[in-house]
């Protein structure tokens, strides 16, 4: 018998299932949006498959691990089937469709909105009116056309999430609502998350970003002085911006506010900190002269730029690997200890900000944990408080919830 294909390169996790305990397979690299769930004896056979076995010798392997039971070959078939697909394994011609989206990637001269009709409305008029509807939700902050704008300097920073609209859209609007009130800034430092981590502390990129409500072009000039303080290349991995979302939904907020009159310098966050408290990101020599790149950028440009961070709090639950189910008790702690984090935040204290997430090795999976500490870097030294403008948290589909805030830095 022949070896089955490869499984990819897919997250697990535990979720129940009309009443049983099942495992949710999805693809964090987003060139797969469905997600498939399996019981524990096809999630293992799924483990099985790198691309050696074959039906027997995956046989063999079921039977060593369900004390003898067998399974038929049909049914390894089936399970093989299922997940070639629906895109989970690594087959010829899902390698032919990769690279064939790689070089449509790499030969455009934009950043394609791949959340445009999946995530939110792929028509400009249908989009306004959805983030209209953001602000005016009893938990929004009141309609844009009542901001009194003040003509001053734009704001310094800003905290958003990046959390789906249909979930956080009143946290947005609180963010974005404040930013729009300041002056409007002529460059916008943007920070992403990457959210599939490769081993690259910043990941740039030249592309300017479609959304539907118009292209935001890329500051080429800023990106040019950031390219010569990266140590590493940080265009090896430019095809993470692709599929990343955390960006995208910033410069569709931004397009909503600006259209196409402001310029972006897109930045995702990937492999920054030493994993402990007592170190920061920046003892990494690479990760602290770019963030003094920034820095310097921002003072040069004083008056005109906004450093502006796409980020997630607190990620906890059964779906993302606790042992522990939601209730009310655990939603409470999570939010105290948001907010005691927090307040290094809002006192501009990046360091503390890192430290008091890691203190416990960021068991709440702060996904926004390095973008944030970059943000406050940048920012640091100025004497200024930040302000929580709004905190909530959503349920995750699978099982567990997701916290997120919006916080301006004047």
């Amino acid at each position: 018998m022949a070896a089955y294909p490869p499984i990819r390169n897919v997250d697990a996790t535990p979720v129940e299932h009309e009443g049983e305990q099942m495992i949710c397979l999805f693809d964090p690299e987003g060139y797969v949006d469905s997600q498939i769930i399996l019981s524990p004896p096809a999630f293992f056979v799924a483990t099985c498959l790198d691309g050696q076995q074959d039906a027997v010798a995956i046989q063999q392997a079921f039977a060593q691990q369900f004390n003898g039971a067998p399974i038929e070959v049909e049914d390894i078939e089936r399970i093989v089937s299922m997940l070639e697909e629906q895109g989970f394994l690594y087959t010829p011609e899902f390698e032919a469709q990769l690279q064939q989206e790689v070089q449509a990637y790499q030969s455009s001269k934009t950043r394609p909105a791949h959340l445009a009709g999946r995530s939110y409305p792929a028509e400009a008029e249908a989009l306004r009116t959805v983030i209209d509807s953001y602000f005016t939700r009893d938990n929004g902050p009141g309609p844009l056309d009542t901001v009194e704008r003040n003509g001053a300097a734009p704001l310094r920073g800003l905290l958003a999430p990046h959390i789906d609209f249909e979930r956080g859209g009143h946290c947005y609007a609180h963010g974005y609502r404040t930013l729009y009130a300041a002056g409007k800034p002529k460059t916008v430092l943007l920070f992403g998350v990457a959210h599939h981590a490769v081993p690259a502390p910043f990941i740039l990129t030249r592309k300017d970003f479609e959304t539907p409500l118009g292209t935001l072009r890329v500051n080429q000039a800023m990106v040019d002085t950031l390219v010569k303080s990266a140590t590493w290349d940080p265009f090896e991995y430019e095809l993470t911006h692709q599929r990343e979302h955390s960006i995208e939904f910033q410069a569709v907020m931004l397009a909503y506010l600006y259209g196409e009159d402001v310029e972006i310098v897109p930045i995702l966050c990937s492999s920054i900190g030493m994993g402990t408290e007592a170190d920061t990101p920046d003892s990494d020599a690479s990760v602290a002269q770019f963030l003094q790149a920034c820095k310097s950028l921002v003072e040069e440009h004083a008056g005109t730029v906004t450093v502006l961070a796409g980020v997630d709090l607190a990620h906890v639950g059964p779906c993302f690997g606790d042992a522990f189910e939601i209730t009310d008790q655990r939603i409470t702690e999570i939010h105290m200890r948001d907010q005691a984090d927090l307040n290094h935040v809002q006192q501009m204290n990046a360091q503390g900000w890192y430290q008091a997430v890691m203190a416990d090795t960021n068991a709440r999976r702060v996904c926004g944990l390095g973008a944030i500490y970059a943000t406050l870097k940048i920012l640091e030294g100025e004497g200024e408080s930040a302000e929580l403008l709004q905190y909530d948290y959503a349920p995750d589909p699978s099982g567990g919830i997701v916290s997120f805030a919006s916080i301006a830095i004047p």
